[in-house]
């Protein structure tokens, strides 16, 4: 299926920017997401023309949402103060992210991808979960062009079967507790995942850092990728060297709701503004 994007749009951009583990580029130069069980193939043909894999139906009800269509990209950051401090720095910032989105991802993965995150490298870290889907996940099939062995991210009711051993097998380390009890709150019940997003930010905050292992890094990477609360601003060490640029001062406040975006620019930027 041929689909029209006319916004900020960079499929390089958006799985390079820290907020998703599962999402490649082939080697013919498609992408391919995949999202609570499907699994998107997608390649640009022109300025606005993307081929996509699914259907019209499937776009609408998984796909438009997943890369936030609704909002309009362009806008963000696109008249940034002369007197704002550190104004300079956060134009630098957009203009070099221009493209990215960020993705309305599946609650229950955030939680655990972003557990694993802490103290890994983002190689180490797409380990682990690829080894958590292809032990625990189940079967996606995917298009005979590319004949991929693909698993969705494990079930809530999968992981919470799985013990503390078996999770440390997974290369999980001091982790491996951590997603255990993750996984027996949400099972259980205890962490209702749909029911927390009706929360206000700080309720919802304070329900993630519930978990044993969440801190406020990792609840505001849950908050952002997958409650779609672009007012979040998660601080890893990219962002706490932006900080320091900034000499302490906050320079995401003044975006209000869209400071989360502007953090997806800032954490892309430092990442490659010297390359």
């Amino acid at each position: 299926m041929i689909i029209t994007i006319k916004d900020d749009f960079s499929l390089d951009k958006i799985i390079d920017c820290g907020q998703c583990f599962r999402a490649r580029r082939m080697e013919d130069g498609t992408f391919r997401f995949i999202c609570r069980g499907h699994l998107l193939y997608i390649k640009r043909k022109s300025e606005t023309k993307y081929d996509a894999s699914c259907e019209r139906d499937e776009w609408d009800s998984v796909w438009r949402s997943y890369f936030d269509m609704g909002r309009d990209y362009s806008s963000i950051g696109r008249d940034i103060a002369d007197d704002l401090p550190h104004g300079d720095f956060m134009r630098a910032a957009v203009r070099l992210g221009r493209g990215i989105r960020v993705l309305r991802q599946d609650a229950w993965e955030m939680l655990i991808t972003f557990i694993i995150s802490q103290r890994k490298n983002i190689p180490a870290i797409t380990q682990c979960v690829e080894t958590l889907s292809s032990r625990y996940g189940r079967k996606i099939i995917s298009p005979p062009k590319y004949n991929e062995e693909i698993f969705s991210f494990p079930l809530v009711e999968d992981m919470a079967k799985v013990p503390e051993k078996e999770l440390r097998d997974c290369s999980l380390g001091y982790r491996a507790p951590y997603i255990a009890d993750a996984s027996e709150k949400v099972a259980s019940g205890k962490l209702d995942l749909a029911a927390i997003e009706k929360l206000d930010d700080d309720e919802l905050f304070d329900a993630l850092m519930s978990v044993k292992g969440v801190g406020k890094k990792v609840a505001n990477c849950v908050m952002l990728f997958g409650y779609g609360r672009t007012s979040r601003v998660p601080v890893d060490v990219w962002i706490a060297r932006a900080l320091e640029i900034c000499e302490g001062e906050d320079p995401f406040a003044p975006f209000g709701e869209d400071a989360g975006i502007m953090q997806q620019y800032v954490f892309y930027y430092m990442k490659h503004r010297s390359k």
